[in-house]
This record gives C-alpha cells, structure tokens and sequence, in this order.
C-alpha cells in the first residue's frame, strides 16, 4: 500500500524556553525585557470576554513571563498534547508538566515524525499571533529588541537543525512600518520565508489595509517572497454574539475573523496592487470560502457603483 504524503502544517505553536531572552536578547537590554518566573496562579475570571488573571502563592505552580507590567501565564489548554479533552483546561502549567516538544525542538521533530508531519509553521505564544505583546509595550526600544531576539532564535535555534523541517514564521515591529520592512529584508536575507501578521489591524490600534499604510510592508513581502500568515486572534479579538457569552461561542465563530479578513483584502485592491502576494490564514477553517467568494462576486456585480471599493 502505498504511504500517504505527509503533510505541511501551517498552525502549528511553540512555547517559548525560559531561556530565550536571556540567551538572544542584548545584554544592555536584559533587565528591562521578558523574563520567566514560576509562581502560583489565581483562579481564572472570564469577565466581558476577557480572562482576569492573578498570581496566587497558594495556587498551582505555573510558568510565567514577566515583562514590563505585564504577567503572562502559560495555561494547560495553549500546551494541550498528551492530555485528555477534559483535561485541556485554563489552569496553569509549567514546561516541566508538558510535553517536552512543546518548546525542545530536537523532542519536536520526533513528535511531528508520530504525527506524519513533513513540515511546521510555528506561531508564538508569549509575544501573541503577531506580536501584540511587544507592540504594547511601553518601551519601544525595548521591544525592538524582543522582536529581533525572538526572531533570531526562532530561525537559529528553533528552525536551525531541523533541516528545514521546521519552517522559521518571524515577527515584526507592527508600530513602525519603517522598521517592519527592515525586519523582513532582515529575515529574508538568512532564508526567510513567512511572516505573522495582523487579520484585523484596526482591531489592534493600527491603520486598515484600506488606508495604504501598509503598503511598503506587503510591497516588500511580494519582492521577497514572504508569505504573510493570519492566525484567528491575531486581532486579540474574537467574535462573540453577547458579552457574557462562554468561550465555547467565540471558538465557534472564529472563522469568522478569518472571513473578514479576505473580505478586506478583496475589496481592498491590495491584491491588485500586489499580484504576488500570497496570504496563509491559519485555523480559520475553509467551509465557508466558497461562501465568501460567491458572495464578494455578487455585491460586486450588483452594487460596485456605491460600495466602493479600492481597485
């Protein structure tokens, strides 16, 4: 019988090691940038859509990041393989509670081989989908720095042995279009090939793809070759249908971010522009595609002279 081909995964996530910025990042930046902490953690509140999160000393061990005034737990259901669906929880979890390829890259390329996993794309988990964590960061500088410290080890570290098994997704300074398309030349010069990016800017603060802004950064993926990925929630926002909602109805209107997302681009003319720009939209499922293009097509056909449009 002949072996099915192994697949390319695209949505895939790292956790980062502890020892990531104090190995990558600059040492006259070390005291001012991420570092990791165990400690406890309270239990978690889910108020308007957004989780409340304490540290607790009584509470389960759990590995931290500490950055600025930020405290970011990793949680069990971020780290979920090798547990049960009912033990894919919210409570806290340390590396030493994972699976160890969760962030050993060696363990990772095992795994993917159980798994029949020719290739994988690697979403961050500290620094968000696309960054958010550094583009919230009061000290710019600072966050530069974290940008490219991830960035190196995601390519050397990370991706470095694997025989480009692993496949490096970089980040970019989301605050400075500028220096976001210096990053990607960056990258691009040592073989880079992917780069997380925002499916709703505006969502974060940052100008919409209609406005042109982001033209030199989608100019430069196009030259270089850089495939610009969207996972759901890299707009650090879900779609709900009330506040109060369970989480259970945000996972299941997550394609919708996704949907909205093409829909801006159709209609956009930034795929006019940029004919060979390629976009990946990670975990925001594909039922709904046919859906989506019928539907741009129809309000194209029959309303174009009043729905405006960037083309």
């Amino acid at each position: 019988m002949t072996e099915l081909p192994r697949i390319i995964s695209v949505d895939d996530h790292v956790i980062e090691p502890a020892h990531l910025f104090e190995t990558w990042l600059p040492k006259k930046y070390r005291d001012r940038g991420p570092k990791p902490l165990t400690a406890g953690i309270g239990e978690l509140a889910y108020v308007g859509g957004k989780y409340q999160i304490t540290m607790d000393p009584k509470g389960p061990p759990t590995d931290w990041w500490i950055y600025e005034d930020l405290k970011f737990p990793y949680k069990r259901n971020i780290a979920a393989v090798g547990f049960d669906r009912d033990e894919m929880t919210l409570e806290g979890i340390t590396r030493a509670e994972m699976r160890r390829g969760c962030w050993d890259p060696v363990e990772r390329l095992k795994d993917m081989d159980a798994n029949h996993v020719e290739g994988s794309l690697c979403f961050p988990t500290f620094p968000r989908f696309c960054g958010q964590t550094f583009a919230e960061a009061h000290d710019k500088e600072v966050a530069l720095a974290c940008v490219r410290a991830y960035n190196d080890w995601m390519v050397e570290e990370w991706c470095g042995d694997s025989g480009g098994r692993l496949i490096p997704l970089c980040l970019i300074p989301l605050w400075d279009i500028g220096l976001a398309v210096a990053e990607i030349r960056r990258n691009a010069a040592r073989g880079v090939k992917a780069v997380t990016f925002s499916e709703i800017p505006t969502h974060l603060g940052l100008p919409s793809i209609h406005s042109g802004y982001w033209d030199p950064f989608f100019a430069v993926c196009q030259e270089t070759g850089t495939v610009v990925n969207m996972h759901i929630g890299s707009s650090s926002q879900m779609p709900a249908a009330s506040p109060d909602a369970p989480p259970a109805v945000q996972a299941a209107l997550s394609f919708n971010n996704a949907m909205a997302s093409m829909m801006d681009f159709l209609f956009s003319g930034v795929l006019v522009k940029f004919p060979r720009l390629k976009l990946a939209y990670s975990e925001g499922q594909m039922g709904w595609i046919p859906y989506a293009l019928e539907r741009a097509d129809d309000v194209w056909e029959e309303h174009r002279a009043w729905g405006g449009s960037g083309t």
